[in-house]
């Protein structure tokens, strides 16, 4: 770099070090906490704390987790993607909206759900009091296996559905010219058209399974089913607290990600298929008889009740409970639960934390989001691709590997900046979690600006800051609303991070709930599962409505 250029780009390396310190210091942190032992680099007792029996077994549960969990989720995503996509059930654009639930719906809350209605005297047992203690058999791996597969489904589910909307009917007509039946032209046809996006698809569902927190958490410690993530959490908090073996078992998660990426990224260049062209094509559309129609809207109804009909009904049903030993009796259905919520200080303080949390961290990722993207516009070369990858690397890792890199490191400075046990260091970690968000959501709003109109601002003697605040800012607004209501949504249920780094007796909407259910006063903590679910249910709608008019304006 030309020393007469360094005024110039002396804001774009300032951005670099402020992403450098909040996103690679903590991840490198994590690296160096694994290998170095009593302040010298050991890179022997750092494998035998990797390969230690316990540890072993971790990976091992967590790796049979991902690829049951890859498994299940496709069983019930590719059924529900065909009807949706290539089927009468198409023209029903709600059950779109309708399967999106499970994935908004915080994990750690529809696995208490679930919980709540199969466990001894739940609700199942109260409904269908025959089936004796039959619903108890739920608690073990094949139920962890289902609840996470009812959450990551949409994943794999919305890229099947949209390879199927792309596949044009001309291919399968000329399939059944040939004399082709149905399952001939699926296997011939539509299973290797759909290979890349299954595969992608089932990449990106073994990735969040293996760094889902909530459900191992609140499920699996039940039990006795103990992968990354829980291990993780049980290592960096509970007595004796050994930091070292967190390390090993983040760096060996992380490696696992980072290799699931890059497959990920070989399979889309070689396994992508040129199907849209500038010719006018339709999507096929299988007719289905009577019968074809009703067991499609069974499937569809099965799907629906399992992934959100119980656990919404367990969570909604025990926050109106007055006294959980008359379960679900008449008369025995209150609204006190919600009232003392609004009233109680502590319940009161945890929502205003988390609104605070969620507002606050949104807000700053905005402008740091921001700034990043027109600082990679407006880059070339080695520094752009460094900008913007390190900007988006925290999209790749598991956020409770983030978490913990951000306790070593902070506190590891906490004489030069004691930033470390206040609110500050969880607004801070909320930062380096979901600055992707608006990094992306941001990128996409500029693609849709033409060059032209930044040159004529520039042609009419307008500054480089007037040309932003005039013309680049009005154009990208939408884009930075979507991605600062993503992140106050996603921030304000937050398990993990609120769990791991929260300063002592503070409480958030997450912490509130799970501490509320493993007290036992579970009606209080569903009722605040319901605030919280409403509350950011409310939050995305309005988000889509302001979309919607923005889009017909």
């Amino acid at each position: 770099m030309r020393t007469n250029e360094l005024p110039k780009n002396l804001p774009r390396l300032a951005l670099l070090a402020l992403l450098t310190g909040l996103i690679l210091c903590p991840l490198i942190t994590v690296f160096a906490k694994a290998v170095i032992i009593d302040g010298r680099l050991d890179l022997y007792q750092a494998w035998r704390t990797i390969a230690s029996a316990e540890n072993v077994q971790t990976i091992c549960n967590s790796l049979l987790l991902g690829v049951c969990v890859v498994l299940c989720s496709t069983v019930i995503a590719v059924p529900t993607a065909f009807l949706l996509a290539r089927t009468e059930l198409k023209k029903h654009s709600w059950l779109d909206i309708i399967f999106v639930i499970p994935f908004m719906t915080p994990p750690y809350i529809a696995s208490m759900g679930w919980i709540l209605f199969m466990q001894k005297k739940g609700l199942f047992q109260q409904l269908f009091p025959a089936t004796g203690s039959w619903s108890e058999g739920f608690f073990c791996f094949g139920g962890l296996v289902l609840v996470m597969s009812l959450h990551v489904f949409p994943f794999l589910m919305t890229m099947l559905k949209n390879a199927m909307l792309n596949i044009p009917a001309s291919l399968e007509e000329s399939g059944a010219v040939f004399g082709a039946g149905f399952g001939l032209r699926l296997r011939r046809i539509f299973a290797p058209l759909l290979t890349g996006n299954y595969a992608i698809g089932a990449l990106l569902v073994f990735v969040k399974t293996l760094s889902e927190y909530g459900t191992p958490y609140t499920l699996g410690r039940r039990i006795g089913f103990y992968v990354f993530t829980t291990d993780i959490h049980r290592y960096s908090t509970t007595a004796p607290i050994d930091f070292g073996r967190s390390a090993s078992l983040s760096s060996i998660l992380v490696c696992i990600c980072m290799a699931m990426w890059l497959l990920q990224n070989t399979i889309t260049t070689r396994t992508s298929y040129c199907l849209v062209s500038g010719k006018g094509s339709r999507p096929a559309r299988t007719k289905l008889s009577a019968a074809g129609k009703a067991a499609a809207w069974l499937w569809v109804l099965l799907v629906v009740l399992v992934a959100i009909g119980v656990p919404y009904f367990s969570i909604i049903s025990t926050s109106l409970i007055k006294l959980r030993g008359y379960g679900l009796a008449a008369g025995n259905f209150t609204l006190d639960h919600y009232q003392e919520l609004l009233t109680t200080p502590k319940a009161l303080a945890s929502i205003w934390k988390s609104l605070f949390l969620a507002v606050s961290s949104a807000t700053i990722c905005s402008v740091i989001g921001t700034a990043v993207v027109v600082a990679v516009r407006k880059s070339k070369g080695f520094f752009k691709k460094t900008l913007e990858g390190v900007s988006l690397l925290p999209e790749m890792l598991p956020s409770i590997v983030l978490v913990i890199g951000i306790m070593l490191f902070w506190n590891a400075i906490y004489k030069v900046i004691p930033l470390y046990n206040t609110i500050w260091i969880m607004v801070l970690a909320y930062v380096v979690l979901y600055l992707p968000y608006t990094v992306q959501y941001v990128t996409s709003a500029f693609t849709q600006i033409n060059d032209s109109l930044l040159q004529a601002g520039r042609v009419f003697g307008g500054t480089p800051a007037y040309v932003f605040r005039r013309v680049t800012l009005p154009m990208i607004s939408r884009g930075i609303f979507a991605g600062w209501m993503m992140i106050f949504i996603i921030a304000f249920r937050e398990l993990v991070t609120a769990s791991l780094i929260a300063p002592p007796n503070t409480l958030v909407v997450s912490t509130y709930i799970n501490r509320e259910f493993e007290q036992g006063s579970v009606s209080l903590g569903m009722a605040m599962a319901v605030l919280c679910v409403l509350l950011t249910t409310t939050a995305l709608l309005v988000f889509n409505r302001l979309v919607g008019k923005r889009k017909g304006a």
